[in-house]
C-alpha cells in the first residue's frame, strides 16, 4: 500500500493536527514527504510529536520509514522493461486468457479508483462549451489523448490535440484562456516536458486534468483533477486497458450529456463525410 492510500484509509480518525499534515503531504506528494522533518513541521504548522504519532498512525515505525517509501514509490515510476521484466511473474496456463484476466482485473481496479462524483465533475468540465479542451499524452500514452481527442471533436467545437513536437506547443499554450482544460495523460517513465507544459498551463489558470497511474507523475502538483489509472499487470508492459476504459466512458458521458448539439454536430460531420466519398468516386470514374 503507497503512503497516499495509507493517509486515506486513516483519515477517518486524525485529529486537527493530522488533517493538516495530511493536506500539506497530499498538496505537494510525494516531495512535501521528502523534506527534512522540522521543515515538514513548519510548513503544516503542527509538531515534530504530531508528525511521529501520524506515521505512527498510517501503520510505519517513524518518518524514516515514511521517507524511505516516498523514495521507493518515485523509484517504481521510472522503472523500465527491463527492470519490470527482472521482478515479474510468468503467466501460467493459457497466455492469452491470463493476460486478459490480469487486464479485467485492473479494469475493475479503475472503477474503485476513480468515483462517481469525480468522474461527473470532470464530465462536466469536458461538456462545458465555453471551456476549450486541449490533449496531449507521453510517448505511448499520448494514444489515449489522441483517443479523447477525437471522439470529444464528433461532440463539441474548440478540441485541440497538441502535435509531439513541443517546439510547436508554445503556440496552443498561447490559445489558452482561463477556465479551458488541458487533459494531461502521463504513466511512470514520466516525461520532463509535459510536467513543464502542465505547469505553464496552470500559471494561465487553465485546468490541468491529469490521467495517470498510482506512483503519479510529478505533473500531479499542477493539475486540479487527478485521474488514478491502475496500469501493472506483472508483464514486461504496463495495460493501458483501464486508461482506455476510463477514457470512452468519459466521452460518452460527456455525448450523453450534450446529446441534442452532438447529434446535430454527428449529423453533419457524417455527411460532410460522406461528400468526400461521393467526389471521390466521381473522380475515379472520370479517371
Amino acid at each position: 500500500m503507497n503512503i497516499r492510500k495509507r493517509i486515506e484509509t486513516a483519515a477517518t480518525d486524525f485529529t486537527p493536527s493530522e488533517r493538516k499534515l495530511a493536506t500539506v503531504l497530499l498538496s505537494d506528494y510525494p516531495y512535501a514527504g521528502l523534506i527534512k522533518m522540522h521543515e515538514l513541521a513548519d510548513r503544516a504548522e503542527v509538531s515534530q510529536p504530531s508528525i511521529s504519532r501520524f506515521v505512527i498512525k498510517i501503520g510505519l515505525s517513524g518518518f524514516p520509514e515514511l521517507q524511505k517509501h516516498l523514495v521507493s514509490e518515485l523509484r517504481e515510476g521510472d522503472r523500465s522493461p527491463v527492470e519490470i521484466h527482472a521482478t515479474s511473474e510468468q503467466i501460467k496456463g493459457g497466455y492469452l486468457n491470463g493476460f486478459l484476466r490480469l487486464a479485467s482485473e485492473q479494469m475493475a481496479s479503475a472503477g474503485q479508483a476513480v468515483t462517481e462524483s469525480q468522474f461527473e465533475q470532470i464530465c462536466d468540465l469536458l461538456a462545458d462549451s465555453k471551456r476549450a479542451i486541449y490533449a496531449v499524452g507521453g510517448r505511448i500514452s499520448d494514444t489515449i489523448a489522441q483517443h479523447l481527442s477525437f471522439h470529444l471533436r464528433q461532440a463539441r467545437e474548440r478540441v485541440y490535440h497538441l502535435p509531439r513536437d513541443p517546439e510547436v506547443w508554445p503556440e496552443y499554450l498561447l490559445r489558452m484562456k482561463q477556465g479551458d482544460v488541458f487533459f494531461l495523460v502521463d504513466f511512470r517513465r514520466y516525461q520532463k516536458n509535459l510536467w513543464q507544459l502542465a505547469k505553464q498551463a496552470q500559471t494561465q489558470k487553465v485546468q490541468v486534468v491529469l490521467m495517470t497511474d498510482h506512483w503519479l507523475s510529478p505533473a500531479t502538483r499542477h493539475a486540479s483533477e487527478v485521474l488514478v489509472v491502475p496500469i501493472e499487470t506483472g508483464t514486461i508492459w504496463d495495460s493501458y486497458a483501464p486508461a482506455l476504459a476510463l477514457t470512452e466512458a468519459l466521452v460518452t458521458r460527456v455525448a450523453e450529456k450534450t446529446w441534442p448539439q452532438t447529434r446535430k454536430r454527428i449529423e453533419a460531420w457524417d455527411a460532410m463525410r460522406d461528400g468526400f466519398k461521393e467526389r471521390a468516386h466521381e473522380q475515379t470514374d472520370n479517371g
